[in-house]
């Protein structure tokens, strides 16, 4: 029987610091969970951590006491957005391996500071961009870079939701790019792979009626030689969570996924459309079945166990979060675009 890792958890405040520990708990067989760090002392913008029931018999500890522990070998950052680099690099320092959630603060030569000096130490290190092991998105990502859609001239992608009350505005409002900052990112982790970099990136960060400047209605447009990407995110679109979507659209075919996940019982499903049929598609539309989903971060803390164990490479290298984290802050309206 192969070793277990031992892991603890740095943060129960950021959104999902709960579902993060609840499944490195499902799999008692691949984790030990050391301990987890209390920080709901922080002063930074915070929209959970109050619920204390996913840490039942879990052991509490500093972060010194964390990062001392014996035999330590990595670790989550679950902290609010604006402690997340700051403790990672703290990680780092320590040799730790690192999943470290999204997005990567508003400060893009910290998280450089971070995500290069991680790779230049050879330290595993993962961000928790909950999407990258979705299979369907997996499959539209595969379909485009086997050209089954032509010349893709089209994206559309929403991570819209329908909790935006007045706690969720108040937390926004402490972003520059609100609610594009906080979610828009794991559309942009999952797009670049298929376009790459942009040649301009355009934000438009509006507020809702009643939204008290908060930033939670926003779009914003990357631009390419033949090509759009419009990413969308709004706090208060109605039953808003099970309309986020991903649209492709070339010139030999189309592929939509709605909603991007799901854990109700019912399948994850793409509707593809061929001009030209292929090896495994006639031409026509197809309904390509996923089957049923159940967690959301299985797939992710498995290949985090891969990676520290050093059995599997880094799909998503330096490069790639880098880029991330610079469109990310374009779109944001954080900084200018450079194309």
């Amino acid at each position: 029987m192969m070793k277990r890792i031992r892991i603890g958890q740095i943060g129960i405040c950021h959104e999902h610091a709960a579902g993060t520990i609840e499944t490195l708990r499902k799999l008692p067989e691949v984790f030990e969970v050391v301990g987890v760090v209390d920080d709901r002392r922080t002063t930074a913008a915070r929209f959970a951590g109050d619920n204390l029931k996913p840490y039942d018999g879990l052991t509490w500890m500093t972060e010194d006491e964390l990062l001392g522990a014996s035999g330590l070998q990595a670790v989550t950052v679950e902290v609010p957005n604006a402690d997340l680099v700051p403790t990672a690099i703290r990680c780092m320092e320590r040799r730790l391996a690192i999943h470290m959630d999204k997005p990567g603060g508003e400060d893009m030569g910290l998280f450089r500071t971070l995500r290069g000096g991680c790779a230049q130490r050879g330290i595993p290190f993962q961000m928790g961009y909950m999407f990258r092991t979705n299979p369907a998105i997996r499959f539209c990502q595969r379909i485009v870079r086997e050209r089954w859609l032509g010349d893709v001239f089209e994206i559309q992608a929403s991570m819209s939701h329908d909790y935006g009350d007045e706690g969720y505005r108040r937390y926004l409002s402490h972003f520059k790019g609100g609610i594009m900052f906080n979610l828009g990112c794991h559309l942009i982790d999952f797009i670049l792979p298929m376009l790459g970099r942009p040649e301009g990136v355009v934000p438009f960060l509006k507020s809702t009626v009643g939204a008290a400047g908060a930033r939670d209605n926003c779009v914003s447009v990357l631009e390419y030689p033949h090509a759009t990407v419009t990413l969308r995110a709004c706090g208060r679109e109605v039953d808003g969570s099970n309309q986020r979507r991903l649209k492709i659209c070339g010139t030999e075919g189309s592929v939509e996924l709605c909603p991007l996940e799901r854990f109700d019982g019912k399948p994850l499903q793409v509707q593809l459309r061929l001009r030209h049929g292929n090896a495994e598609y006639a031409a026509g539309t197809h309904t390509v079945d996923f089957g049923i989903q159940e967690d959301r971060y299985v797939g992710q803390m498995l290949e985090f166990a891969k990676r520290v164990r050093g059995e599997s490479g880094c799909e998503y290298d330096c490069d790639h979060d880098c880029l991330v984290q610079e469109v990310l802050l374009a779109a944001s309206g954080c900084c200018r675009w450079r194309g």
